[in-house]
C-alpha cells in the first residue's frame, strides 16, 4: 500500500496488520504529497510479482477481484487488464454523484486495473505531472496503445467504487481538472480526439464574453447594451443549472448549490483550461 505523502491516521491503522504479519502487507509513503501518480510510482516499483494491480482507497474490491486477473493473467510480459467498475447512486444522486459514476464507463482506471511489471517499465509508469486525481490513468493508458500492449477486459474483477461525501460546491474545485485535459491532449491529440473527444464548450465561452461586455457596458454607461447582455447572461446561466439539475437531487441544498456553483463555472473552466493550454503548449480551446 502507497500513500501519498505521510499519513498518521493510516499508518496507525496498519500498524496491527503489519506487526502481526496475517497479511504480505508491506506501507510507504512519499515524503511529501506529489500526487496519486508519484505514490503508485513508489508503488510498483517496489512490487516484487510480475503482476501489479491497483485499486483506490475509497473503492471495496470484490472478493474475488485479485483472482480474475490472475485467471485472465497467462505469463504474457506486456499485458495490461481492466476490470468492471460499479458506482451505486442513492434514488436522489448529487451532481457530483452522477460525475463519479461515469467512472463505471471509462474503459481504463486505476480504481480497477492491472498490469505487469514489464508494462509498467516500458512505459515509464505514471507521467507525475498529473498532480491530482484526473487523467494519469488515461496517460498510461495511452501509453500501452501506443506501443501496442494489448488492454484485456476482464469483467469478473469487479470494484464497487462509493460516492464519497463531497464538500458544498466540489465542482468549484474540481475545473482545476481542465489543466490536466490539457497535458493529455499535449500528448496525445489523436487517441484523446478518439477516445475522449473535445466536447463543445462554445456556451462557457459566450457566457464569458457576455460577462466582459456587461462590465464594459457598465463602465461606460451603456444601458441599453448592460440590459441585453444582463438578460442573455441569466438565460445562459439558469440553462446551464437546470441541465446540472435535470437527473440530480431536488432537494433545497443541492439546488442553491446547483444555482449559485453554475455562475462561476464556465469562468473557473475556461480559465483552467487556458492555463493548460499556456503551461503546456498546446492549442486545446
Amino acid at each position: 500500500m502507497t500513500s501519498d505523502g505521510p499519513d498518521k491516521n493510516t499508518a496507525a491503522a496498519l500498524r496491527p496488520w503489519l506487526r502481526n504479519k496475517k497479511l504480505n502487507l508491506t506501507y510507504l509513503s512519499t515524503y511529501v504529497k506529489k500526487g496519486p501518480a508519484a505514490a503508485r510510482n513508489m508503488g510498483w516499483l517496489s512490487a516484487k510479482s510480475p503482476l501489479v494491480a491497483f485499486t483506490d482507497d475509497d473503492c471495496l474490491p470484490e472478493k474475488e477481484w485479485l483472482s480474475a486477473f490472475l485467471d485472465a493473467y497467462d505469463g504474457d510480459p506486456f499485458v495490461a487488464f481492466t476490470g468492471r467498475t460499479n458506482v451505486p447512486l442513492p434514488s436522489d444522486p448529487t451532481d457530483f454523484a452522477l460525475n463519479t459514476a461515469r467512472l463505471g464507463e471509462a474503459e481504463f482506471i486505476t480504481a480497477n486495473c492491472a498490469c505487469t511489471k514489464h508494462a509498467l517499465l516500458k512505459t515509464g509508469g505514471f507521467d507525475e505531472r498529473f498532480k491530482l486525481a484526473w487523467r494519469e490513468d488515461s496517460d498510461l493508458h495511452f501509453k500501452l496503445l501506443e506501443i501496442n500492449i494489448p488492454v484485456i477486459k476482464v469483467n469478473e474483477a469487479v470494484v464497487i467504487h462509493p460516492v464519497r461525501p463531497a464538500r458544498w460546491g466540489v465542482s468549484i474545485k474540481e475545473q482545476k481538472k481542465a489543466a490536466y485535459e490539457a497535458l493529455l491532449f499535449s500528448k496525445y491529440p489523436e487517441l484523446y480526439k478518439r477516445k475522449i473527444g473535445i466536447g463543445s464548450l462554445w456556451n462557457y465561452y459566450l457566457i464569458n464574453i457576455l460577462w466582459l461586455v456587461l462590465a464594459a457596458s457598465l463602465i461606460t454607461r451603456h444601458m441599453p447594451i448592460f440590459r441585453l447582455s444582463a438578460v442573455l447572461l441569466g438565460i445562459l446561466l439558469l440553462a446551464f443549472a437546470v441541465k446540472r439539475l435535470r437527473n440530480s437531487s431536488r432537494k433545497p441544498g443541492h439546488i442553491i448549490e446547483m444555482l449559485s456553483t453554475s455562475i462561476v463555472i464556465p469562468t473557473l473552466s475556461i480559465y483552467w483550461r487556458l492555463y493548460g493550454a499556456i503551461k503546456y503548449r498546446v492549442l486545446f480551446i
